[in-house]
């Protein structure tokens, strides 16, 4: 069995190198705005660069897997995101929007092409399969505030990028075993939630099912920009250090993970409209209260909103898989992908800008009440009568 998912295991931490690359900077931007003297807006325009670059390059790395193979086209990413981490610590503290962009690049090969990769490699026990990908993974959001925090209190920002690098060259390394493989045909069944095209986008709009789902994907990530790009911002703003900040923020983000298995059997059991209208009101309100908070109040309250995002993380994908139309999974799941990173980008510009003009409680609470209009406006029709498994 261990044999069987090792292809799985290596999978799981190229995807993990994205995640802990992403957000190893994005938690510890408060200490290069010092050091730089930038302000709140720009840092969502930083955490934002990274989101935007995998947006544009998805779509051309996606036919590139489709010529020249899957595996080359992972590998090629892994060296563009590596070389990029590489890249900063060698010039101006003013290119970092330029390096995040680069780096986002490769993760946009990387991620989604590992992701197709599980799918063409287990025809069988593919659930476990990408269990076993998404808790590798998914370990990144929780440890990268933890070894960030270490680094940037022991050495400097540009550690965080050396870090990333060689997370990137172990990935490169033990992907070289992997069986070479072709993507399948467009039209295929691949569960490849990074798959992204035109097409795709253009059928949301014809399906309003689908469109109300997805809308509720990119609120979900609009509410993940603020827990992780400006709750680090708070967590500064009240005078902890960085490895303290990035304790905390590890310990918050771990609700998210272990929320997700129990969500997606609630959604079995209950109702997977129910659970998600549940967790988007427990991030919304979270958010909110959370930067009048301090001390354990803060802590509980920022796990709870954590968990609400895993909540709606889970069975919104459950129910989009649901609900696509024979034949189209792979493209309907790719569409929910893409639409994950527009809400992980958008959130982060807005937010900074409000609280640049307004104050960081400002920017918390307006993008706790955009969420909750959002979520009426989204939930206005009657429930959809969501077909279980």
């Amino acid at each position: 069995m261990l044999r069987r998912m090792l292809p799985a295991f290596v999978l799981g931490f190229v995807g993990f190198a994205t995640s802990f690359g992403a957000h190893i900077v994005a938690v510890n931007l408060p200490v290069y705005a010092e050091q730089v003297g930038i302000g709140t807006a720009m840092i969502g325009l930083l955490i934002a660069a990274y989101d935007f670059a995998e947006i544009l390059a998805k779509p051309a790395f996606g036919v590139l897997a489709d010529r020249q193979g899957m595996k080359k086209t992972m590998l090629a990413g892994i060296v563009i995101f590596t070389l990029s981490s590489v890249f900063y610590p060698f010039v101006s503290p003013r290119l970092l929007i330029f390096v995040r962009f680069l780096q986002g690049l490769g993760a946009a090969g990387l991620s989604a092409v590992s992701l197709a990769l599980i799918g063409a490699y287990y025809s069988d026990r593919r659930g476990s399969a990408y269990g076993v990908y998404n808790a590798i993974k998914g370990s990144g959001y929780v440890l990268s505030p933890i070894i960030g925090g270490l680094i940037v209190s022991r050495s400097n920002f540009s550690g965080l990028f050396l870090a990333t690098a060689a997370i990137g060259v172990f990935a490169f390394l033990i992907s070289l075993p992997l069986p070479s493989v072709q993507a399948e045909p467009v039209g295929g069944t691949l569960h490849d939630d990074d798959d992204f095209s035109i097409k795709s986008l253009g059928s949301v709009f014809r399906e309003p099912l689908l469109a109300k789902w997805y809308a509720i994907i990119v609120v979900n990530m609009f509410f993940v920009s603020i827990l992780f790009g400006f709750l680090p911002v708070y967590i500064h703003s009240l005078g902890y250090k960085a490895v303290h900040s990035g304790l905390i923020l590890s310990v918050v983000a771990l609700s998210y993970l272990l929320i997700q298995p129990v969500a997606g059997k609630w959604a079995d059991i209950i109702d997977g409209e129910l659970t998600v209208r549940t967790g988007l009101l427990l991030s919304a309100f979270g958010i909110m209260i959370a930067p009048f908070l301090r001390g354990p109040a803060l802590l509980i309250v920022a796990a709870l909103s954590w968990a609400g995002v895993g909540i709606v993380w889970t069975n919104s994908d459950v129910v989009v898989s649901r609900l696509a139309r024979a034949g189209h999974l792979g493209a309907t799941m790719g569409a929910a992908g893409s639409f994950k990173e527009f809400g992980d980008m958008v959130g982060p510009i807005l937010i900074g800008a409000l609280s640049q003009a307004f104050g960081l409680r400002a920017g918390f609470v307006a993008g706790g009440v955009a969420g909750l209009l959002l979520f009426a406006l989204i939930f206005r029709s009657p429930k959809s009568g969501i077909p279980r498994a």
